[in-house]
């Protein structure tokens, strides 16, 4: 359970944000015949916990109230009539948003997101009143950094969003096309091979067809080509050599502040006496000073 801030302009509801409201849930709730029953059997809210973390939200947020609640069902229950009637004193109509814990495959396909709003309104039946929830429609505004996990929620977190979507349709693409080039490889195999009858009308297309292709198999393709690859090749090996640099001379300062260090405790927990004054030499026999340079 939760309870939901925002703002209200008539009828027209904006959620903003939210907070989780602290209840005592009872062992055993008889839901009757779907209406509240006594205070007793059924959840009840901590005022003093909902109204404390209120008023922090109010200091923070001054332009939000409260204007409802969610809950974790799949429809509304005596429960929650139970709360919505504890909560009348902080709004008179106050909001339900049921989160479903699980959706339907229907709800994944078309996009809708696993959750339902609800409206308090008041029935009368055999001369009694009673309150009851009727679904009232909503919209989800969304940035454009919002969006892929919107969609992503609403198709169950598997094999969504926008770059998702558009790989599995090029990849559709591309093997509708290898499809119909091996069908034509084989047609035109069989034919060769005298197993199969021959249409003239359809090689004519396909030697058309092969006519209209650019030739890739001259010297000016392949060497426009073997220059192109070179010159990829080289940039990556010189992104490969630029980091290795950088990590190298990562670890030169490193080693040369460690060695600054030792010659200012005197060798006491550093370099020992002997490799003070710069004569610590390298794997080649080269001084810190000469790696500074």
């Amino acid at each position: 359970y939760g309870a939901l801030l925002g703002t209200q302009n008539g009828r027209d509801i904006e959620i903003v944000n939210s907070f989780e409201l602290m209840v005592d849930e009872p062992t055993d709730v008889s839901m009757g015949d779907g209406t509240a029953g006594s205070t007793a059997n059924s959840v009840k809210v901590d005022h003093g916990f909902f109204a404390a973390r209120k008023e922090q939200y109010k200091q923070v947020f001054p332009s939000l109230d409260f204007v409802g609640w969610y809950s974790v069902a799949v429809n509304p229950t005596a429960n929650h009539i139970s709360i919505h009637e504890q909560l009348l004193g902080y709004h008179p109509t106050p909001l339900l948003l049921t989160l479903q814990p699980t959706s339907t495959d229907q709800q994944k396909d078309s996009g809708v997101l696993p959750f339902k709003a609800y409206e308090p309104t008041v029935e009368i039946r055999d001369r009694k009143s009673r309150n009851v929830y009727i679904e009232a429609p909503y919209k989800i505004e969304t940035g454009e950094a919002e969006r892929i996990a919107v969609d992503s929620t609403a198709k169950g977190g598997a094999g969504s969003g926008t770059l998702t979507s558009h790989l599995q349709t090029q990849r559709a693409a591309i093997k509708m096309l290898h499809d119909r080039i091996q069908a034509l490889v084989e047609y035109v195999t069989n034919c060769v091979a005298e197993t199969a009858q021959k249409d003239h009308e359809i090689l004519r297309s396909l030697a058309a067809l092969v006519a209209s292709l650019p030739a890739s198999e001259n010297k000016y393709f392949r060497s426009e080509f073997e220059d192109e690859q070179s010159d990829v090749l080289l940039t990556t090996y010189l992104s490969t050599l630029t980091k290795q640099q950088n990590i190298l001379n990562d670890v030169v300062d490193k080693y040369i502040t460690m060695t600054d260090m030792g010659r200012d405790h005197g060798g006491h927990g550093g370099l020992r006496s002997g490799k003070r004054r710069g004569e610590f030499m390298g794997a080649r026999g080269m001084r810190i000073e000469d790696w500074a340079r």
